[in-house]
């Protein structure tokens, strides 16, 4: 069931005011790092695919780290609440988190007063796109078919995101502003809750990623409409993109993992080199491939050059769109 009431900015920045601003002090080198288990910190449910990124990862990273790496699920505010408490945690290495795209976004719609600068990347180790999925017995069969009905109705279609603010929001958003439709917005605490709703009758469709509604497509409960890619997606490779049918819109999502600023340089690079000795894993990758979850590896360096190119387009795309939550 969707949450009972939207997060609006004021709660939000309220909220997180005391998790906006990073730790200042710099921790001395660990050489023994790390001695005691690595926590993960998911802004997501689980379910989703954050968290089974995170969860694949952290299988993988056994071979590459002296201890085990655990998950903690922190969901809520479309991820601001998680990756808030992992930014003011002690720089130590032993807190990290799975940041997600909306690290990029969030700032520019005043819902936190962090932003990626206040990270040090680790790695980025997936890219999904965004599609359109409705249930298998509802009347639409086609992506032309669902943006009519919605033109005709503006507000009548209910469509499910993973949170105010969020990548998917953003995606169903920029699709109403390519083709001049209004869907009636339904914010949950990640896309695994949004899909379970859609599942359940209590909205219409989901705006996701193919990964995290691949398992009930597979099984007939659901059906992908389009995805917001410029070529089709392995998996789903009888969807349509956007862009086939001449609706030029491509917008997805991205997990990787961060530290606090501060960490240690040697813990930082021990970090690195673990994240990119796990993500050449078989396993990961056949844990993700299995998922339709996209594998995309890039180290630190080409990581933060993706968030600050992510965060100067979403900047002014939110004011293209007018975008408000």
């Amino acid at each position: 069931m969707p949450t009972n009431r939207m997060f609006n900015r004021r709660e939000i920045v309220s909220g997180l005011g005391a998790l906006a601003i990073p730790l200042s002090g710099l921790c001395a080198d660990d050489p023994d790092f790390p001695n005691k288990p690595i926590e993960i910190v998911v802004p997501a449910s689980a379910g989703g695919g954050t968290d089974a990124v995170s969860r694949a990862f952290s299988e993988a990273a056994k071979k590459y780290l002296s201890q085990p790496v655990t998950i903690n699920n922190k969901p809520g505010a479309s991820g601001a609440i998680g990756m808030g408490d992992m930014i003011n945690a002690k720089p130590d290495g032993y807190k990290l988190c799975m940041v997600i795209v909306e690290i990029t976004i969030l700032p520019s719609l005043g819902l936190t007063k962090y932003t990626y600068e206040d990270f040090i990347p680790i790695a980025q180790l997936n890219a999904d796109p965004a599609a359109i999925t409705v249930k298998a017995d509802s009347p639409w069969n086609t992506i032309e078919e669902f943006l009519s009905d919605a033109q005709k109705s503006p507000d009548s279609i209910k469509m499910g995101n993973s949170g105010n603010g969020s990548i998917w929001h953003l995606a169903h958003a920029s699709l109403e502003d390519k083709v001049g439709v209004k869907f009636n917005p339904i914010p949950f605490q990640g896309a695994a809750p949004a899909v379970v709703a859609l599942l359940g009758g209590h909205i219409d469709a989901v705006s996701v990623s193919p990964g995290e509604v691949s398992a009930q497509v597979a099984a007939g409960k659901l059906r992908t409409l389009a995805v917001m890619s410029d070529q089709r997606v392995k998996g789903f490779d009888k969807v349509p993109t956007l862009k086939e049918r001449k609706i030029d819109l491509s917008i997805g999502a991205w997990r990787g993992l961060a530290t606090p600023k501060g960490t240690p340089a040697n813990v930082v690079a021990t970090l690195r080199a673990a994240a990119k000795g796990a993500a050449s894993e078989s396993m990961f990758k056949d844990s993700l491939d299995k998922l339709n979850l996209g594998f995309a590896y890039n180290d630190a360096d080409v990581f933060k050059q993706i968030m600050q190119k992510d965060s100067e387009m979403f900047k002014k795309l939110i004011a293209k769109i007018g975008l408000k939550v």
